[in-house]
């Protein structure tokens, strides 16, 4: 947090905000009357997790709470941490509990604590030994167990736009004596910008590096050419913005693609999107929905192959994930398609808006009480298992819609023989 003018910290780490106000971004929970800000201001700080892609001030905004609330802070990372470390903290916390000091403790990528890690959490939260507040780039729905889930708030955090990168840069340049706007000249400013990707610590890391890069000038100013910038970021700029345009038509091409059943196109998508930055879970995530939307019954073995990818992807990472994408991509887009399944919950939950409080038809209700049996509960149910086929024509909506067709299976791969035995038990339907 200390702006300490020394070559031993890192340019971000010395021009790290220390104040709400120096702070740069998420007007939406830090600005006047804003969520965060009340709490913050108000020292009513409960857990919460802080849920947004990297670099965009996670670990920052977490020190300066700690700071502004005089609270105690340890910061531990999910990737290096274990349940020890929790647990040391914790009894540390409940000292200064004991001394009325409050405790924060902050844990990075919490995402990568594993249910036991995240169990060893849940009683000193709920107590209010610590405050936790969690880092993550993972939707914490995914990634972060119910139980503690539910006993913290979730902030989403945005990625950072042009101009308060700019921002960012400026104050920055501003803070620091020894990467200061008096010692350096940049061709392109611009540049810095558009590699960082929204990401603050990589625009500042970057800057540092060219800095170290460029030659000096004959005033003693290091000029930083557009050369220079590509080799500190060692990569080019991709026209590829997570948050913008190209985001969702690109993410668009590439489903299309695959319902399409053009697996180059989807390769080629997907390369794009690897390349300028994508976070491959959001497209192994998009592939799970794609495996059902677009391909159904036609190949149940789709929607597994998918889940699994989405699973694969976690455990390697980038860059070998990229090829599990690629598995997966190429075979969703040969597969067989069909869109039965949307079709069929589109038009059951038209019914249900239209008539949503249908009565359950009394054969297939539960009978747990005598009243239950008196009034004919279940009576008339048939068990399917006691009849040729495992299966006895009996009705299954409520009377108003007892005839209607939701699901029509097509001819398309595995889906034409489900067709064949629906149409076969259910000859009055067909």
């Amino acid at each position: 947090m200390s702006n300490l003018k020394t070559h031993t910290a890192p340019f971000a780490e010395r021009v790290r905000p220390k104040t709400l106000n120096e702070f740069i971004g998420q007007s939406h929970l830090l600005g006047a009357g804003k969520p965060l800000r009340l709490m913050v201001e108000k020292d009513e700080v409960r857990s919460f997790i802080l849920w947004g892609p990297p670099g965009v001030g996670k670990t920052t905004l977490a020190r300066i709470i700690a700071n502004v609330t005089k609270s105690e802070f340890f910061a531990l990372n999910a990737v290096s941490s274990g349940v020890k470390d929790v647990r040391e903290v914790i009894a540390k916390a409940e000292e200064f509990k004991r001394a009325f000091k409050k405790t924060i403790l902050f844990i990075d990528e919490i995402h990568r604590f594993n249910k036991a890690q995240q169990d060893a959490l849940l009683h000193s939260v709920e107590e209010g030994i610590i405050t936790l507040i969690g880092a993550t780039t993972e939707n914490p729905s995914f990634e972060v167990i119910a139980p503690l889930l539910s006993r913290m708030r979730v902030f989403v955090m945005e990625a950072l736009g042009k101009e308060e990168l700019e921002k960012v840069l400026q104050q920055a340049l501003s803070a620091d004596d020894e990467i200061s706007h008096k010692s350096l000249r940049i061709e392109d400013p611009e540049y810095f910008l558009l590699l960082s990707g929204g990401d603050a610590r990589r625009m500042l890391n970057g800057l540092e590096i060219a800095f170290q890069l460029a030659a000096p000038e004959k005033e003693g100013k290091r000029f930083i050419t557009k050369e220079t910038i590509e080799e500190a970021f060692q990569r080019k700029y991709s026209l590829y913005n997570k948050k913008g345009d190209q985001h969702y038509d690109i993410i668009s091409a590439f489903i299309k693609s695959m319902r399409g059943s053009d697996p180059n196109g989807a390769v080629y998508w997907l390369a794009r999107m690897l390349e300028g930055g994508e976070d491959p879970k959001f497209i192994a995530r998009r592939m799970i929905i794609l495996a059902s939307e677009d391909i159904g019954n036609a190949d149940p073995a789709a929607l597994m192959l998918a889940v699994d990818a989405f699973t694969a992807v976690d455990y390697v990472g980038m860059p070998e994930a990229q090829i599990i994408l690629s598995h997966v991509a190429t075979y969703l887009a040969g597969a067989p398609k069909s869109n039965a399944a949307v079709k069929a919950i589109s038009e059951a939950m038209g019914d249900v808006k239209r008539l949503p409080n249908l009565p359950v038809p009394i054969h297939l209700r539960n009978a747990p009480t005598k009243l239950m049996k008196s009034l004919g509960y279940g009576a008339e149910y048939q068990y399917s298992h006691n009849y040729q086929n495992n299966f006895s024509v009996q009705q299954y909506l409520p009377d108003e819609i007892k005839n209607n067709v939701y699901y029509h299976p097509t001819e398309n791969g595995r889906e034409k023989q489900i067709k064949e035995r629906l149409e076969a038990l259910w000859k009055k339907k067909k």
